[in-house]
């Protein structure tokens, strides 16, 4: 008996039990044979699984909006260059989220990481760049407004477009070249693989950028004031309809910035006092907000233009509202 259990508990089988011991040698190796278990199953993070949607409605919002600049020729006046660039940006960025969370769980290597943070980086840092060109066309736009449709603005639009871009590829491309924490985990932001300098870097050019935004944003209302002012004099308007037309565009303004920075900055003042030791909830928690200023943009800057929405009209029903034919545009329109 005994040497029937020393050798079923070594777990190798024996063939020729005696009939009178089977049942015993059976109980005692089933209690002291190990249990083997069952191979973890695949879990999936719900936060990732919101950011994969997020991406994906980031994906499809604008790249409506860039085929409706694409293929329609009037779309080519530096404002409509700029809005596409915007879409473009985000569009690449609700890629990079798909993406991102399709080679987190079906395609796990350090390489795929690195090209799909770095494909983050560079498109949420182009599209950053693209609102703070938006930011200065609307202001030379107002400010220069005799000469703003001329072939040096062209020019201009044009080298702002290869500056925001060739910035932004440069700064995706660094986590690729190296500029990463996967050798070193001390040094690790909220975002692996991004180092803590990395995060800091693009945290600071944020600030910056927006600051720059709000100060030509704050010159911008004063313009559309003055031309309010300008336009109800002309027109003998009363003080109550200029009073209206103004703060309609200071509203809007102030909406647009609002939304930019209660998106971004909870993101940016997160990722300079945090490190990978904090939780990973408030990374999500933080990062989520500004996934969707990408869902708010092709809103803000691209469907609430008139001719965009003609155009959108034209490919879904043929046709253009009249409501759309007899707008003008107003101060308020900024």
């Amino acid at each position: 008996m005994n040497e029937g259990l020393k050798v079923n508990a070594s777990g190798l089988p024996r063939d020729h039990l005696e009939a009178g011991s089977a049942e015993n040698v059976s109980a005692a190796a089933s209690s002291q044979t190990p249990v083997v278990e069952p191979e973890p199953e695949l879990v999936v993070n719900p936060w990732d699984i919101v950011l994969c949607a997020s991406g994906t409605l980031i994906s499809c919002e604008n790249a409506v909006v860039v085929l409706i600049i694409f293929h329609n020729p009037s779309l080519r006046a530096p404002m409509f260059l700029l809005i596409g660039s915007l879409a473009l940006a985000d569009l690449l960025a609700g890629i990079g989220l798909v993406i991102n969370f399709v080679f987190a769980y079906l395609l796990q290597s350090e390489a795929t990481k690195l090209v799909t943070v770095g494909l983050i980086v560079a498109s949420f840092s182009a599209s950053v760049c693209s609102l703070l060109a938006i930011t200065v066309d609307r202001y030379l736009s107002l400010y220069y407004a005799l000469t703003y449709n001329s072939e040096r603005t062209v020019t201009f639009t044009y080298v702002m477009l290869i500056m925001l871009w060739g910035t932004s590829v440069c700064l995706g491309l660094l986590p690729v070249l190296g500029w990463n924490c996967l050798q070193d985990e001390s040094t690790c932001s909220v975002v692996r693989p991004l180092t803590k300098n990395n995060a800091a870097i693009l945290s600071v050019s944020f600030l910056f950028m927006f600051a720059l935004m709000l100060q030509l944003y704050v010159q911008i209302c004063k313009i559309v004031m003055r031309h309010a002012h300008q336009i109800a004099l002309q027109h003998h308007f009363l003080a109550t309809s200029h009073y209206v037309t103004t703060r309609k565009g200071v509203s809007t303004l102030a909406i647009i910035l609002g939304t930019f920075a209660a998106c971004w900055m909870p993101f940016t003042l997160y990722s300079l006092i945090a490190d990978y030791t904090y939780p990973s909830i408030y990374t999500y928690a933080t990062l989520l907000p500004a996934t969707y200023n990408s869902i708010i943009n092709p809103v803000i800057y691209a469907f609430r233009n008139q001719e965009i929405q003609k155009a959108l009209c034209l490919i879904c029903c043929g046709c253009i509202p009249s409501s759309l034919s007899q707008r003008a545009r107003s101060p308020s329109d900024v």
